[in-house]
């Protein structure tokens, strides 16, 4: 579940509902650990409102650092689907993958640079702020968010994929080997090692009563290790269709239906006949939509033969399409983003096939194969 909440630099700007639960955890971690200890005597209101004004400080900042990414991919051509804020601090999602080594260190090295340059934003603000002799609710924040900032652009220099420095790693793998898919497996590797130490460092930390402490960094590794075998994932798939269509893999040959046709009929003669989980619906060689196993599961046994087809079906306007010049990844993309399996592929008006999720998949496997 989340929350478009706008777009800056020409983003999207997403909000999902864990950063709700990640600003509480900050507010109540600074206000019953931290601020306590670095300024004590203040009132329990006035430490809570300290912590939720450093949660926000620390969740703009993640944001800026996330905009310094995207900039810089834009800047270079590379399509960004949106930004995401979510507990563990924000993702920017770059739809392709750098085409080169020296763009993937540029856009990694982005992040970083630009969260120390918050923080000495911060620190000279903090300084005027006690010149000023500025209340503790303005100094306090201030501080923290300097001392965060400098945190996140070292934590997100470690050589672990896919923190910022594990992607500066994969660039000079790169550069070095001239295969994006081994550097990245390489570090992968890497970045899974590393969150793992975090886990068992966590779990050390809840045995040694260091309980917040040793949460936050068992929460961390796994979102690090889930993160890197994703984005290998994700690399392979792009780089295997980098440049295939989906005129190339869509079957031609499509087996239609017509509209008036029974469910009985069609389940007979199409779904027990071919491998296939859904077949186009037309009529007087029109494309009116798409009929799918899970539509006939809808209808009761005894209802199949007075049930046509078309009473069933999902509609043109309801369906999701794809054009024979479209490339693959979009419409692996847009299958997974819809959860569907399959898209009808239309030329000019007329439906000249379907591209299934099966066939990109073989595709990948086939290049992949044939690569290394």
């Amino acid at each position: 579940m989340s929350i478009r909440i706008g777009r800056l630099l020409g983003v999207p700007l997403i909000l999902h509902y864990t950063l709700i639960l990640g600003v509480l955890l900050i507010t109540w971690t600074l206000t019953v650990g931290y601020l306590p200890s670095e300024y004590p005597g203040l009132a329990s209101a006035t430490y809570w409102l300290i912590g939720a004004i450093a949660a926000i400080v620390l969740f703009t900042s993640v944001l800026i650092h996330e905009l310094a990414h995207s900039y810089i991919a834009k800047k270079s051509g590379l399509p960004v689907r949106r930004i995401v804020l979510f507990i563990f601090g924000g993702v920017s999602e770059i739809e392709e993958e750098p085409k080169e080594a020296n763009l993937e260190f540029k856009m990694a090295l982005a992040g970083p640079l630009t969260s120390f340059g918050i923080a000495l934003v911060l620190w000279l603000f903090q300084y005027g702020a006690l010149a000023l002799r500025a209340s503790v609710v303005i100094v306090a924040p201030l501080e923290y968010g300097a001392y965060i900032n400098v945190l996140l652009g070292g934590f997100n220099l470690v050589p672990a994929f896919p923190l910022d420095g594990g992607r500066i790693l994969r660039a000079g793998i790169w550069r070095w080997k001239k295969d994006l898919i081994k550097a990245t497996r390489i570090a992968t590797r890497v970045g899974v090692v590393f969150a793992y130490l975090m886990i068992f460092g966590g779990f050390m930390f809840l045995i040694g009563g260091v309980f917040i402490s040793g949460l936050w960094f068992i929460l961390i590794g796994w979102f690090l290790k889930n993160g890197a075998e994703s984005s290998y994932r994700q690399t392979i798939i792009s780089e295997a269709l980098t440049g295939v269509s989906i005129r190339e893999i869509m079957t031609r040959d499509v087996h239609t239906v017509d509209a008036d046709t029974s469910v009985k009929d069609v389940v007979e003669t199409h779904f027990t006949q071919y491998k296939h989980g859904g077949f186009p619906v037309e009529k007087d060689s029109r494309l009116l939509g798409l009929v799918t196993l899970e539509d006939i599961r809808k209808i009761p046994r005894e209802k199949w033969q007075e049930t046509k087809v078309g009473d069933v079906m999902t509609p043109c306007e309801k369906l999701k399409c794809a054009s024979p010049d479209e490339l693959a990844v979009d419409a692996l993309m847009k299958m997974s983003k819809q959860e569907i399996g399959r898209l009808p592929v239309q030329e000019d008006g007329k439906l000249v096939g379907i591209v299934t999720r099966g066939d990109i998949l073989h595709t990948i496997r086939v290049r992949t194969e044939l690569k290394g």
